[in-house]
């Protein structure tokens, strides 16, 4: 893929986010009523989001953590976190989704500096952190920016990685093909799907073992979710 090509994948991404897409999602990931097939995608996603939660919390030190949500949507993760005590540096693409997860931080926190919100895409982060957190954000892209993206994402973790992926199987790339993998008018931006097989070996290139996986399937949500630390 050119450098054209990279431009148009995050401008699209940009772009959606910012427009269409920030009201849907908005909805998917807040409380209000929805449509059933919004409904599906916003247990699936929070099953993956309770998934997370419980691995840190299982850990028992999540107050002594600082924590990066790279890609953090309305602060769905970002702000469960910083209520269990940890410091989290959480980011977004698109601006309107940074103002609405401050908007909610702000509900809950008053004027707390914690989270902080910024709006960056994933290439231009920095910093060093406990633990780096990506989720849903690698099915905007294809594989050989996900190599570069998840590639900067373990330079940015001093101990650990948490990623989710949209898999790449048989049953999934049949229903991309047949135009059933997030339906509807206002669907998401290309959707790419990943084979595990990829990714971990991005991870352990990177000096990163696998730890923990799990997956979360629904109707219309599909997930892999890998947890990997520092060889």
């Amino acid at each position: 893929m050119n450098a054209a090509d990279d431009k148009t994948d995050k401008t699209i991404v940009r772009e959606y986010f910012n427009s269409t897409g920030f009201d849907r999602w908005k909805r998917i990931y807040g409380d209000g009523e929805v449509n059933k097939v919004q409904l599906d995608i916003r247990t699936g996603h929070q099953q993956t989001l309770d998934t997370v939660i419980g691995w840190l919390k299982d850990d028992n030190n999540l107050s002594e953590l600082s924590i990066c949500d790279a890609g953090c949507g309305v602060g769905s993760l970002s702000i469960p976190l910083a209520s269990e005590g940890a410091k989290v540096y959480a980011s977004d693409i698109s601006s309107k989704m940074v103002s609405e997860a401050q908007d909610r931080s702000v509900k809950l926190f008053c004027n707390s500096t914690n989270p902080t919100f910024a709006v960056q895409d994933l290439e231009s982060l920095s910093g060093n952190f406990h633990t780096v957190i990506c989720l849903d954000v690698l099915i905007h892209y294809p594989q050989d920016k996900a190599d570069e993206m998840i590639s900067h994402l373990c330079s940015l973790a001093q101990s650990r990685i948490i990623l989710s992926f949209a898999p790449k199987t048989c049953f999934l790339c049949i229903l991309k093909k047949i135009g059933s993998f997030f339906p509807g008018p206002n669907k998401a931006t290309r959707a790419y799907l990943h084979r595990e097989a990829d990714v971990v070996k991005i991870l352990e290139k990177n000096g990163f073992t696998v730890q923990r996986q799990a997956i979360t399937r629904t109707r219309f949500y599909f997930s892999r979710l890998l947890e990997a630390t520092r060889a």
